[in-house]
């Protein structure tokens, strides 16, 4: 009977022991996770900051600029740095020194990547556009072992408005979409893994049911009405309050683009509130454009003013 008191004793004390364990490491996984989150989120608040305040200004900036109107927007310094630092190591920027500071350009690449952007973010659903009946459909397999390749050609297709009602099946109704398509496939090296056609539908199949399979629409609207009524609301009493909320709405905006195809007219079922969401971002946009910049060159200046 001893000899079972003492087993039961010692396992009575390693499962608390290991329950502790346990827990701590999920504390760690937990916390791991929110700071990928808060270094993802710092980064994309950089890289819409770059977009509408530095590539208007010849790619240059300082980095206390930086850091302040991250600041402004939440992002702690240390976490701004390594923003910084992450964009420069992804080739987007390169830093000089002046002296004790640190003034940031941007590279042919961040500035290409930066105007694709800008061009795609500013464009989308600016107006109304007619439709032939014509379709762009794409197949390129790429096996799962080729994990990022598969990323980066979902991320690239998908940024173009293409959707996939199945695996390796792509499509859009925009056949005018074939050259820039067929330069993310050169460009991913998948010339003799894919192959496309443009043309009508054929009266075979629920169009609506391909539709839906490709793209999720409902969740696309439900994301169009929150953005309206988050931001139509929205009062501006200072150029501070400008900046923040001229990033805040760029930085909701540019999803966008990657979630909605801007299906033809023919293709909904009923009022689409895509354009209406368009209209308000870009009455905001104008609105505080003035003041936001204002802000800006006041960071800008500040930063430079300091040894």
């Amino acid at each position: 009977m001893r000899l079972t008191s003492e087993t039961d004793d010692r396992r009575a004390d390693v499962a608390p022991r290991e329950a502790r364990t346990e827990t701590g490491a999920q504390t760690g996984r937990a916390a791991d996770r929110q700071r990928d989150k808060a270094a993802a989120s710092a980064r994309s608040l950089l890289l819409t900051v770059l977009g509408e305040f530095v590539l208007p200004r010849r790619g240059e900036v300082w980095t206390g600029t930086l850091v302040t109107a991250l600041g402004a927007l939440g992002v702690e310094e240390k976490s701004a740095r390594q923003a910084l630092s992450r964009t420069a190591a992804e080739g987007l920027l390169e830093s000089v020194r002046h002296g004790r500071k640190v003034r940031w350009n941007l590279t042919e690449a961040g500035d290409r990547l930066l105007r694709e952007g800008t061009e795609r973010i500013y464009g989308f659903m600016r107006g109304p556009h007619g439709w032939d009946g014509r379709w762009l459909v794409v197949t390129a397999g790429v096996p799962e072992a080729q994990r990022q390749l598969r990323h980066r050609l979902r991320t690239k297709l998908t940024w173009l408005g293409l959707g996939s009602p199945s695996p390796t099946l792509w499509i859009v109704p925009d056949a005018s979409k074939e050259a820039a398509v067929r330069d993310v496939i050169h460009e991913l090296d998948l010339a003799d893994r894919a192959y496309a056609w443009t043309g009508p539908s054929a009266s075979i199949g629920d169009a609506a049911k391909l539709i839906t399979a490709a793209w999720d629409l409902d969740d696309v609207e439900k994301r169009y009405l929150a953005f309206i009524e988050r931001f139509e609301r929205l009062a501006v009493e200072s150029d501070r309050d400008a900046f923040v909320n001229q990033v805040l709405l760029i930085q909701e905006w540019r999803h966008f683009p990657f979630l909605d195809p801007d299906l033809p007219a023919e293709l909904l079922e009923h009022d689409w509130p895509g354009p209406r969401a368009a209209a308000v971002f870009h009455d905001l946009h104008n609105r505080w454009h003035r003041r936001a910049q204002a802000e800006w060159d006041r960071m800008d200046e500040g930063a430079a003013a300091r040894s």
